[in-house]
């Protein structure tokens, strides 16, 4: 891996869990949700540091760089978030179309109440 994407995973891993901490701080983002990208950074930080191991890894999976190795880790970690947040949101909508019945029966049962 080159020193100059060495420096460039350095600075943005660092520069993201400077933000996240910062939106944590701020109270815009929640503790379990930033999880995901403080360990990201994390793994960026200590892919950088160890690019030795990076490269064994990457020659014993059959990449032809390593910085193809770092991608497919990135990938694979944005991946999971996004299946995660999908399951999430699913769950939302279920509640939400619950709370929606709800609240029809809710006001139907009140204007029948009036019409008495």
């Amino acid at each position: 891996m080159s020193l100059t994407l060495r420096i460039i995973l350095i600075v943005g891993s660092v520069l993201s869990f400077i933000l996240c901490v910062k939106k944590i701080k701020q109270a815009k983002l929640h503790v379990e949700n930033s999880i995901t990208w403080l360990a990201g950074s994390f793994l960026l930080i200590l892919m950088s540091i160890f690019d030795n191991a990076v490269a064994w890894i990457s020659a014993k999976l059959g990449f032809a760089a390593p910085v193809n190795f770092v991608f497919f880790v990135m990938i694979v970690v944005l991946l999971i978030k996004v299946f995660i947040d999908n399951m999430r949101i699913s769950e939302l909508n279920e509640k939400i179309k619950n709370l929606n019945h709800y609240i029809a029966l809710k006001e139907n049962k009140d204007s029948r109440e009036e019409n008495k």
